[in-house]
């Protein structure tokens, strides 16, 4: 069942041309200096289309909730979401929306100094400004409450969102949100979905927070459960009133 993405426009780029392109499963909300509608479809459509000829082929990587090791020769987002995989203990596909996001987005570079995709929670960001993104926590008090405000010279960078709670996304957790930065989207989407499936209660943010020190390339993580909310690394929050819609 289609659920309405209410949190889209909780990123602030009111000074963008935004756009939806939807190419089967991809709905990707994008946000650039122009409508690059037409480009962006042509991008997913590439990269679509790379996966599903590699699964045509390697059909475990579309089913495995295991890491997965590809061949050296495979293609670079195969390979990044294997990689990214591999550092969070999850499956590659655990890391498609991202991945997608991301290989989009550093393409449409070329056309754009500020680029934002938002596919399915997560978020490939290249901004000349700072920027505030908003955190959706489905029930939580907390949802809508908090924002992230995030430098335009710390950009590019990936801003995942998984839940338990909210959305259709696999997740073997109960977290309302488990948000993570990292220097790319593909990785960005792993680890939330790997933490994400550690978190049950609100005593085990502890131990999701833990895993994040440890995995090269993380940049901060927020994780939700209930009231409670835990936080590590170089991130700015704001307060927030931002309200469904």
């Amino acid at each position: 069942m289609y659920q309405p993405r209410t949190y889209r426009h909780w990123v602030k780029n009111k000074d963008l041309v935004t756009f939806n392109v939807i190419v089967g499963e991809t709905d990707c909300y994008v946000s650039a200096v122009s409508n690059l509608e037409s480009k962006a479809r042509k991008l997913i459509q590439k990269y679509r289309s790379i996966l599903e000829k590699y699964i045509s082929t390697h059909p475990v990587f579309l089913t495995t909730l295991e890491p997965f090791f590809p061949e050296k020769d495979s293609p670079l987002i195969v390979q990044a979401m294997s990689e990214t995989g591999q550092q969070a203990s999850v499956g590659p596909m655990a890391a498609v929306a991202g991945a997608i996001a991301h290989f989009v987005g550093e393409e449409l570079a070329r056309f754009s100094p500020d680029i934002i995709i938002e596919n399915g929670g997560d978020i490939y960001l290249r901004s000349r400004q700072d920027r505030l993104i908003g955190i959706y926590a489905g029930q939580s008090p907390l949802s809508g409450k908090i924002g992230l405000a995030v430098k335009g010279k710390e950009t590019p960078l990936g801003i995942s969102t998984s839940s338990g709670t909210v959305g259709h996304s696999l997740s073997f957790g109960k977290a309302d949100a488990v948000v993570v930065l990292a220097d790319t989207a593909t990785l960005s989407d792993a680890v939330a979905t790997g933490i994400g499936n550690l978190i049950l209660t609100p005593a085990d943010i502890p131990q999701g927070i833990a895993k994040a020190q440890y995995i090269r390339g993380v940049r901060g993580i927020v994780i939700i459960k209930d009231e409670e909310m835990g936080v590590w690394g170089n991130l700015q929050l704001r307060p927030t009133d931002i309200q469904e819609g």
